[in-house]
């Protein structure tokens, strides 16, 4: 377990190395010019593209920002690729962005559900379904949120989004989805 926990940590470092992006800026794990922050951020940080531009924590002008369709926080769905737990780069800004909503809120709670497509056995599905999950949540503790805020599971391929049996319908199954409380 610790050997792969230390695989993991360093794919998963390995894989936020690169530079980041306009929309990766608040909470990147380096700076433009190479050098690693030593902690995340404190301050509510706002989204310089994308589909909000709206600080990530301000209420006040859309009630509730996890609700708001123009705000990246409405969005809870990473997609990965076919046999993977690799978080994907389209969707690091998704999860950095979740990262600071939980890190700016400590009492908010999330519960990450690991999901895959049909194919594969029950038993392999139900752990790959665990390793997305908990890839995610790995992340969003690299970046700020704590480990007790979030919990993983594993539904493997009994929660699909689509119902089809092809690449599509698939695609759209291989997913880690963030789920906060009363949501």
């Amino acid at each position: 377990m610790k050997r792969y926990l230390a695989v993991m940590s360093i794919a998963l470092l390995a894989a936020c190395s690169s530079t980041p992006t306009s929309e990766q800026e608040g909470a990147a794990v380096e700076d433009r010019s190479g050098a690693t922050a030593s902690a995340p951020a404190q301050k509510p940080q706002t989204q310089t593209t994308g589909p909000s531009t709206k600080p990530l924590a301000d209420k006040s002008l859309s009630g509730n920002p996890l609700k708001d369709p123009a705000n990246i926080l409405s969005k809870r769905s990473v997609y990965f690729e076919l046999d993977s737990n690799v978080v994907r780069d389209e969707f690091k800004p998704l999860v950095s962005a979740h990262a600071r909503y939980l890190q700016q809120n400590r009492t908010q709670k999330v519960t990450i559900q690991g999901n895959t497509d049909e194919r594969g056995s029950r038993e392999y599905n139900i752990a790959l379904g665990q390793r997305r999950a908990d890839a995610v949540k790995q992340m969003m503790t690299l970046l700020g949120a704590q480990s007790e805020q979030i919990e993983t599971v594993s539904f493997g391929e009994e929660k699909p989004k689509a119902t089809g049996s092809d690449e599509q319908s698939w695609s759209e199954n291989r997913r880690a989805d963030i789920v906060y409380p009363n949501d």
